[in-house]
């Protein structure tokens, strides 16, 4: 039978920060974040933090959860390599955070359903997450039932396409088949200005942003000498209190605005997968 998703008002909308400083941490705790994903080297996707970051990161006051991976590029790992985000893994406990994020891929794309159920088995006490690794596998159903299956608690997800403003369509299929036994939280290129219709439109209690903007304070090298020294960029950002603040707002205001209309709040019907 169609399904139509629940409106904005008649559920918690809630945010998850992703940030690689400890002045972003305290930027997206002071704008109002529900939760911090804690990484390093956002520029390259974001890999582990170091454990001075989450140590310092365990203490703002909100759930933090670090994402496990020990390199930037794909999500296929060597025995080495997970042996590495084992350790972390102790390291983010150790520190006292939440849980952690964590992916994995077989060469050929779908999830590799073995590394992953190794780190949740070492991950006890701690909550487990999936980046969007998920958006590598071909099949997102099968996909889904394997997230559900190793027992992760939430799946970030743009719903198959670069960004979740364009995946819609993909993130309320994903809602519908989760029926709430995974969280799905839609994430990249989420911004005050395209929540409203994501929300809307997929049905996701949760979205994921960086809340980024250039630092315009402090000296900055000049643009040719950053170059010439080689592996450094010019113009750095970093997580902006009052585009978390606005961000928080804008979630808070479609949940409870009784004016919120019917026609933006109630997605079209579409058919519940299995």
């Amino acid at each position: 039978m169609p399904e139509s998703l629940p409106s904005s008002r008649t559920r918690s909308l809630r945010l998850e920060v992703v940030t690689d400083t400890v002045a972003g941490v305290h930027a997206a705790v002071a704008g109002g974040a529900d939760r911090i994903e804690l990484v390093s080297a956002l520029g390259v996707g974001g890999v582990t933090p170091s454990l001075g970051l989450m140590r310092a990161a365990a203490a703002c006051g909100i759930p933090v959860r670090a994402m496990i991976r020990p390199r930037p590029g794909d999500f296929t790992y060597s025995a080495a390599e997970i042996d590495l985000m084992r350790q972390d893994i102790d390291a983010a406990r150790d520190a006292g955070l939440a849980g952690i994020v964590v992916g994995a891929n077989l060469a050929t794309g779908p999830l590799d359903a073995a590394v992953i159920e190794t780190l949740v088995r070492h991950a006890v006490g701690l909550e487990v997450a999936i980046h969007r690794s998920f958006d590598l596998a071909p099949d997102p159903a099968e996909a889904i039932a394997a997230c559900i299956a190793l027992g992760l608690v939430t799946l970030l997800t743009s719903g198959g396409p670069r960004h979740a403003a364009d995946g819609i369509d993909g993130l309320a299929k994903y809602v519908a088949q989760a029926r709430g036994r995974i969280e799905i939280m839609a994430g990249s290129g989420v911004t005050p200005a395209n929540a409203a219709a994501i929300v809307a439109g997929s049905g996701v209690s949760w979205l994921h942003a960086s809340c980024s903007a250039p630092l315009a304070d402090g000296p900055q090298p000049p643009s040719d000498r950053v170059v010439a020294l080689g592996g450094l960029t010019a113009g750095r950002t970093d997580t902006n209190e009052g585009t978390v603040r606005g961000l928080r707002g804008l979630l808070t205001q479609l949940a409870s605005d009784a004016h919120f209309s019917q026609e933006a709040a109630a997605p079209r019907p579409r058919m519940t997968l299995p």
